[in-house]
């Protein structure tokens, strides 16, 4: 039998058998590229277009507030620069004022919808017999719009016809004249925010409180410590995160503020301007006036107030929770 010749590999030529100890090269996952390219092929569509509804709006207010828009947005107009912004922030008369209603309003209104919603949350956070209706009757303020609510409130706090004053003079009690009133007008507009907007407190607190694990109030219980050291101690830290964000949340929401104001006070925020917040100052520079330069002005530096109150919230309660 012959033996068969084993040709030596020839000088140049790579062996098709791969060296011990050589590392193989990985193929790319083809599989696992396509799908993260057609996931953001699939998203590109939906961010395009959130973001030029939200770029296109900032930057067109920011450009128009630079100008001396007036009379139509769509008319002749010069850039000035940062005329508009001087001249808001030194309106003694109706820019600092309304900044200062709108913050009095916002800590207002938040403080007692966050002290209201925590302690209705801890009373519901058992269950107990009524508890369905009890969540049911809560949650009714929040299914009107602002404006029917306004209307509502007007009827009722109405000086000469209202039921409120009926009440008062059924006590013995002077009648008042509520929102009428320059001094009482911004109070009781809070109250009627408070109204509607505790039941949104109690839920998401609520909702906190139902995640929080029972044992460490029960390991503080069998230490013998009273309900409100288990609830100053335990409860409110691991509440923290939850309460933070609501408060950012409700904070945001009552500094945008306008549809009660306006429904309830009018263009101005009543005749001596007594409840205009920022929001209610810009539409009447816009509506009122035609004054759009000055308009856009007075938004943006709102904006710019509302980045800096969520900045301070949230470094105040991520400095509490760490």
């Amino acid at each position: 039998m012959a033996a068969t010749e084993v040709s030596a590999p020839q000088a140049g030529t790579r062996s098709s058998t791969p060296r011990p100890g050589a590392r193989r090269t990985r193929t790319p996952r083809t599989f696992e590229q396509a799908n993260r390219r057609l996931k953001w092929a699939m998203l590109a569509p939906a961010l395009l277009f959130v973001g030029l509804m939200i770029v296109f709006p900032l930057a067109f207010t920011l450009d128009l507030s630079l100008t001396d828009a007036f009379g139509a947005v769509n008319a002749d107009k010069r850039h000035i620069g940062l005329r508009n912004f001087t001249d808001a922030l030194g309106d003694t008369r109706r820019f600092w004022p309304a900044a200062r209603r709108t913050l009095v309003f916002t800590v207002g209104a938040v403080i007692l919808e966050t002290v209201l919603g925590l302690a209705l949350a801890m009373l519901m956070r058992k269950p107990f017999r009524g508890m369905r209706l009890v969540r049911t009757v809560l949650i009714i303020p929040l299914l009107a719009t602002p404006v029917a609510i306004g209307i509502l409130w007007l009827l009722i706090l109405d000086p000469t016809n209202g039921i409120a004053n009926h009440l008062l003079e059924g006590l013995g009690l002077p009648r008042q004249e509520f929102l009428g009133s320059v001094s009482q007008s911004l109070p009781m507009l809070m109250l009627i925010d408070v109204w509607q907007w505790t039941p949104m407190m109690t839920l998401l607190l609520l909702a906190g409180l139902s995640t929080l694990p029972e044992e460490p109030e029960e390991a503080a219980l069998v230490d013998g410590a009273n309900a409100w050291q288990r609830f100053r101690y335990v409860v409110l830290p691991m509440l923290g995160p939850t309460l933070a964000t609501a408060l950012v949340l409700r904070a945001v929401d009552a500094l945008k503020t306008f549809d009660i104001l306006y429904a309830t006070k009018g263009a101005g925020g009543g005749s001596d301007f007594e409840v205009e917040t920022l929001n209610v100052y810009a539409y009447g520079l816009t509506f009122d006036y035609q004054e759009y330069g000055l308009a856009a002005a007075v938004l943006v530096l709102f904006t710019l107030f509302i980045i800096g109150v969520v900045v301070v919230l949230r470094r105040r309660g991520g400095g509490k929770n760490a």
